[in-house]
């Protein structure tokens, strides 16, 4: 652990206002998970995830998320099988051996894979229903006035208009 998180939060703030680059260095170490979480196209914390399965062979425990979440999140503390495995992902992503489709790297993913039934025909419904709500509404508001000023709202007559003087 960095002596800043040893510290309380003003001093912290001293040290960022006095070095610059002591936030570049501490995010050292979880820009390779994020960008492995990039890689793969997965959230941060299902990379976290996947790499606690991958290093322990099961899920991650319940009462292990919210300190496992507000160490990542909130003090950019990176476990060292995290780091292992991100690095592993990256290394993979960069020499092609590793496919960012395959289903294991989506076993959080509640969505992922499942295909959108009657996806097609529920696109032209919603355009139907879309052109004739739209279309309907111009239509009404042409018979509803006899002399528009425009066809766009408000749907002014020029007699309701003022008139200029000459």
């Amino acid at each position: 652990m960095s002596d800043r998180r040893k510290k309380g939060p003003l001093s912290s703030l001293w040290e960022t206002l006095l070095h610059p680059d002591y936030d570049d260095e501490e995010m050292r170490e979880r820009q390779v998970v994020i960008e492995a979480a990039n890689q793969l196209q997965v959230g941060e914390f299902q990379l976290l995830q996947l790499a606690y399965r991958e290093w322990y062979g099961k899920d991650l425990p319940e009462a292990q998320v919210a300190k496992l979440f507000t160490d990542y999140m909130l003090r950019s503390d990176v476990p060292h099988w995290a780091r292992h495995y991100a690095r592993n992902i990256v290394h993979g992503c960069e020499t092609g051996t590793i496919d960012e489709n395959e289903p294991r790297y989506h076993r959080y993913d509640h969505e992922y894979g499942k295909p959108v039934r009657h996806g097609v025909r529920r696109f032209w419904i919603a355009v139907f229903w879309l052109v004739l709500f739209v279309g309907g509404g111009i239509l009404a508001a042409e018979l509803v006035t006899d002399n528009p000023a425009s066809i766009f709202p408000p749907y002014l007559e020029t007699d309701e208009l003022p008139k200029q003087k000459p």
